[in-house]
């Protein structure tokens, strides 16, 4: 019998922590629910999870220094992590995912959100005993600067291939705007949102055209752009 991945939870409000909680031991997880930053450090010593939750907001530390301390721990590195935010501020979702984080999920959310993060963060790191890995009909070939999509080669701009490109390296991971920009374009300052925007529109429209049923980017209203980490190995499969 496979064991249970362990998933620890270090939320203050007893309420969210209650349904997190719920929702994973419900969906074959094996949660672990910390109050605070201190028992979080106590929990993760004692056995490593196989992923944590943080929530940014705590009474003692606030969840980017207890990434930290968590990440210092002996194999500490090699255990994802996801934010829990209910600020508003995007810079704080920024420098959650800039620290090394594997994903975040904004307040007010839905469990099946959180479960489907949950599950694509434990796929993409191998921890899930119960899952294959992800299907990508991708093939990227650096030296030449080209992607060829379920076997056909993409007509790409010089910006799209960078985002796809950066997409590619972390299925599942959201990127805001602000990442894209500063990490595609030469000049971000020159840059505006609703030029990541633009290139992600003509980009699909090449993936749409090779493949009419699949949509490999997920949007995220306000946020950023992910690739999907789950796709048919073949259009209309």
């Amino acid at each position: 019998m496979l064991n249970k991945p362990r998933i620890l939870v270090v939320e203050d409000e007893s309420a969210i922590a209650d349904t997190i909680v719920y929702v994973l031991a419900n969906d074959g997880f094996a949660p672990e629910w910390c109050a605070t930053a201190e028992a979080a450090i106590a929990a993760f010593g004692r056995q490593r999870p196989d992923l944590a939750i943080l929530d940014v907001g705590l009474p003692d530390l606030n969840g980017f220094q207890l990434f930290k301390s968590l990440q210092a721990l002996p194999g500490g590195g090699e255990v994802p992590m996801l934010f829990l935010t209910a600020r508003s501020d995007e810079i704080d979702r920024v420098v959650g995912l800039e620290l090394g984080a594997d994903d975040y999920v904004g307040k007010p959310f839905s469990p099946r959100e959180l479960l489907a993060r949950v599950r694509a963060i434990l796929r993409r790191s191998g921890r899930n005993p119960s899952s294959s890995a992800p299907v990508l009909p991708f093939e990227l070939d650096e030296e030449k600067h080209r992607i060829r999509y379920y076997g056909n080669v993409l007509e790409l701009s010089r910006y799209e291939y960078g985002i796809l490109r950066l997409l590619l390296q972390k299925p599942g991971r959201v990127f805001t705007r602000e990442e894209l920009l500063a990490q595609v374009w030469d000049d971000a300052s020159d840059s505006f949102d609703r030029t990541v925007d633009a290139h992600i529109k003509t980009l699909r429209a090449k993936l749409k055209a090779v493949a009419p049923d699949v949509d490999p980017i997920r949007t995220l209203r306000g946020t950023g752009y992910a690739l999907q980490d789950g796709l048919p190995p073949r259009p209309g499969s």
